[in-house]
């Protein structure tokens, strides 16, 4: 006779496993005397699960996004071994949760969150209930740069004037914003002036290793976010895994709902060599989307992998990982590497920082080598080749960035355009 189990004793045991799984890849590091507390991707192979270092560097973030929020209940055991067996099939149709470190917020969308957040509050005080309560759960930075708008120009006074225009025009939304910073915990505003969301983002507020405490301990965690703008995806040339995403799903994270998604492909792009004197990021970037393009990666994440990321600067980079909406990948990320540090002391991060980042994501195998992705047995859904050393200077072409045109057509292709719209022009005279 076979014995019959409950589905509820099968769902508890599941649950103590799990709890176990995280309580044993709970490791400690110290840097600089400072100890931090995080949960340690290589030692789940003590468990006999694969190992992580198959998987793309952007899904072991992933990965980690899971393993922390392991309770058996929102994040099961199963929907780590399906992460985990991703190489197999290099693809996946199961949906896992995530939840990022951080939500990015432009005025458009953001001031309407903190009216939202201003209405529960006097919602909660009518129920009798304590509106200080109400807050969100996790950090969320407001950028005030896509209304702002531009009167004087050409003058050394330019700047001073327009942030003083800005401010005069719009008094009650600043005095708003500056109760809601007051008010609200885990909640900062950029003031207007300050730049593009996404380059404050890369230039100041990235840390591409969080920490914060937890019960009383610090925890490290890989820098994660989604941002209301579509080119949040710059960061990820900072090594910080992000992407764009609408105003209520910006809205519901903040609140601590996480997002569900299907286990994305990954498309990797091995780069070799060096971009030839003269040669700019622009020609790069019009030669990335071209390519990326062409191979179709709609939907996916892209990660760059491969040499030739050793001579290419963060700004290339975060170049690159910027025009992801333009070839319609979710994101485009680069690793954690040497060049990652530079940047980072270049911006004045300070030395904690630094040495957090570099300890951690060698820890955790975040960490990016030359040749790292062929000597770990990496696998991608697609690898795209991409040499530096073929890129040529050129230019978008009219109308769409991905019609690249090199330097010496673009006489021919602009008398073309003019030839056809002239014929265009008599065909309507004609008509008419």
């Amino acid at each position: 006779m076979i014995a019959q189990t409950h589905p509820l004793h099968d769902e508890h045991i599941n649950t103590v496993r799990a709890k176990a799984v995280r309580a044993k890849t709970l490791k400690t590091l110290d840097v600089l005397g400072t100890q931090f507390h995080y949960h340690s991707l290589p030692a789940l192979t003590e468990f006999g699960y694969p190992d992580p270092a198959r998987l793309p560097v952007a899904l072991r973030i992933l990965l980690e996004n899971l393993l922390r929020r392991l309770d058996g209940t929102t994040v099961t055991l199963h929907d780590i071994e399906q992460l985990l067996q991703w190489p197999e099939t290099a693809s996946s149709s199961h949906e896992i949760s995530f939840l990022p470190a951080l939500v990015l917020m432009q005025d458009f969308t953001g001031v309407p969150a903190v009216v939202d957040l201003a209405a529960m509050r006097d919602a909660v005080a009518a129920a009798g209930g304590d509106p200080a309560l109400v807050n969100p759960l996790i950090p969320v930075d407001l950028v005030i740069d896509h209304s702002v708008t531009v009167d004087a120009f050409a003058q050394d006074s330019s700047y001073r004037d327009n942030v003083a225009l800005e401010m005069e025009r719009n008094r009650e939304r600043y005095e708003f914003l500056r109760w809601g910073q007051e008010a609200f915990s885990n909640f900062r505003v950029v003031p207007p002036g300050t730049g593009i969301c996404h380059q404050v983002n890369l230039e100041f507020l990235a840390k591409t290793v969080w920490s914060a405490t937890h019960a009383g301990q610090l925890f490290a965690y890989p820098d994660t976010l989604v941002g209301t703008d579509s080119h949040t995806t710059m960061v990820n040339g900072l090594g910080v895994l992000g992407w764009g995403v609408g105003g209520i799903e910006a809205e519901a994270a903040m609140l601590g709902q996480p997002m569900a998604m299907l286990i994305p492909d990954v498309v990797g792009v091995r780069v070799q060599g060096s971009l030839r004197e003269g040669v700019t990021a622009t020609d790069l970037v019009l030669t990335v989307t071209q390519l990326l393009r062409q191979h179709g990666v709609v939907n996916k994440f892209v990660e760059f992998f491969g040499p030739g990321l050793d001579a290419l600067s963060l700004a290339d980079r975060a170049t690159i990982a910027n025009m992801a909406p333009e070839y319609g990948a979710t994101c485009s990320f680069f690793a954690v590497d040497s060049e990652t540090l530079r940047y980072l002391e270049l911006t004045g991060r300070d030395a904690q920082t630094l040495a957090l980042v570099e300890a951690y994501s060698k820890a955790q195998g975040l960490w990016r080598e030359a040749n790292a992705a062929e000597e770990l047995g990496t696998v991608f859904s697609s690898v795209v080749d991409l040499l530096l050393d073929e890129v040529e200077p050129c230019l978008a072409g009219p109308g769409r960035p991905q019609d690249r045109v090199l330097l010496p057509q673009v006489a021919q292709v602009i008398n073309k355009q003019l030839a056809g719209g002239i014929r265009r022009s008599i065909a309507v005279i004609d008509a008419d």
